[in-house]
């Protein structure tokens, strides 16, 4: 089946922003998120879960174990499980990025 984002389970988050399950597996988590301006993620870690972030357009400001990152369309990010880490998008434009998390990720989150 080819996997589109109109095909795709959705579900918003935080302030206005959205996700797309491009794929939900047992093993695997791949989800499609747009965060608008000035919209940000609660600052979290994951037991189990290892994610990988990759912006398709837009800059994501990505704090990661105290580092801030900041990525543009075309880049990526690896967070290992248990490793402190938050979102935001500090432009005036949507940030669109892919995260793909092993295994997923819902229900393995904690503040931090």
């Amino acid at each position: 089946m080819i996997i589109t984002r109109n095909n795709s389970e959705h579900y918003q988050w935080g302030d206005n922003c959205d996700g797309w399950h491009l794929v939900k597996s047992p093993m695997l988590s791949v989800i499609r998120e747009r965060v608008p301006s000035g919209c940000e993620e609660v600052r979290h870690f994951h037991r189990k879960s290892e994610q990988f972030f990759f912006v398709l357009s837009g800059i994501a400001t990505l704090e990661v174990g105290g580092k801030i990152n900041r990525l543009e369309a075309e880049q990526g990010y690896h967070i290992e499980a248990g490793v402190p880490h938050q979102l935001r998008n500090e432009q005036k434009t949507d940030l669109i990025f892919l995260v793909t998390s092993v295994p997923p990720s819902h229900g393995d989150r904690i503040e931090a």
